[in-house]
């Protein structure tokens, strides 16, 4: 992987390698790059341990570091992966949810790993970009559903 001039560094306990294949297998436009494997032993590893993984997440370049167990992952941090359909939604969303993630409201997901996702049809933000009423009914629809349902955003923006 070429160095980019900005990385997302995601902090780890011990399996980046593991997401980061996860990762590189859901999503589109998505790669394992090297991983680094530690020289010595350091205070969350042993040597020979994968310390540092590189990966591409929808065309992002990220770095997975294995740092140990005192960061955690929150809200305040999410990968947002556009959708074209409700069978694109489908996939990503159950590919999170079904290899030990865990729903959560309005189409965000958080997986295994802590990592939190948000699946959004482009139907969905084009119409809470376009304005007005139908906005407002798309919003309200969205916020009373986990997983985004396309044929009802669709019909909230139909009024």
């Amino acid at each position: 992987m070429a160095s980019a001039k900005n990385t997302i560094c995601l902090w780890f306990n011990g399996d980046a390698e593991a997401a980061a294949r996860f990762y590189a297998e859901t999503f589109p436009d998505s790669a394992m790059g090297a991983v680094h494997r530690a020289p010595v032993d350091y205070p969350s590893g042993r040597a020979g341990d994968a310390m540092m993984v590189e990966f591409t997440v929808a065309g992002i370049p990220c770095v997975g570091i294995n740092g140990g167990p005192m960061f955690r992952h929150s809200e305040a941090f999410s990968f947002m992966i556009a959708a074209d359909s409700q069978q694109e939604t489908d996939r990503y969303w159950n590919a999170i949810v079904t290899n030990g993630g865990q729903e959560n409201a309005c189409g965000w997901c958080r997986d295994k790993w802590g990592i939190f996702w948000q699946i959004t049809p482009r139907v969905l933000t084009e119409a809470v970009a376009a304005g007005g009423d139908a906005a407002k009914r798309v919003f309200e629809a969205m916020m009373g559903m986990k997983k985004i349902d396309v044929a009802a955003i669709e019909a909230a923006r139909r009024g």
